[in-house]
């Protein structure tokens, strides 16, 4: 009986309720500081993120979750709901706070960012504002590489890398 106790609380910790929920608990407030950070440079603080872990159901329980609730003048709404230039906002706010996170955790230097597309659901302003974002995280990075066919992005960079196909192949210039 003693043993069954032992293996009922360790499969009780190693599962989903276990560890590992403790573990992103503790993550999700980082990862929020930094993605709201992010996101409110790119949106002249219109939008913010907010991690829940728990929800309750109409029985009134507690559902353990993780909803990412999003805010902007408008109120909270789905993530559905907002357009695509904002929806990628979101996203790169995101992803840069989580890849910000694990890089601390390895205590490892983030070497290299890769941004590819995703910038045509951008309008000029949002265009600027990824500009923006990307310059105020580029010490963050000792690369940034920015992968576009859009030119008012792609001239905001001082390096470029075409790459230019032709029916030979396609040709590299480096500039």
């Amino acid at each position: 009986m003693k043993e069954g106790g032992i293996y009922r609380d360790l499969a009780e910790a190693f599962g989903k309720r276990g560890i590992q929920a403790l573990l992103i608990e503790m993550a999700l407030p980082e990862i929020e500081v930094v993605a709201n950070n992010l996101l409110g440079r790119m949106t002249d603080n219109r939008m913010h993120v907010k991690f829940e872990t728990q929800r309750e159901t109409k029985k009134g329980d507690l559902l353990e979750t993780l909803d990412i609730n999003i805010a902007d003048e408008l109120g909270t709404r789905n993530y559905e709901m907002f357009s695509g230039g904002e929806a990628f906002r979101i996203n790169f706010a995101i992803r840069i706070a989580l890849s910000k996170l694990l890089a601390k955790r390895a205590g490892a230097p983030l070497p290299t960012l890769i941004v590819d597309e995703g910038f045509g659901t951008q309008d000029s302003t949002g265009l600027e504002k990824i500009k923006e974002a990307i310059t105020s995280i580029q010490d963050d990075f000792e690369k940034i590489f920015i992968i576009t066919h859009i030119e008012e992005l792609r001239d905001a960079f001082p390096a470029h890398i075409d790459v230019v196909k032709t029916a030979e192949g396609s040709t590299i210039e480096v500039s």
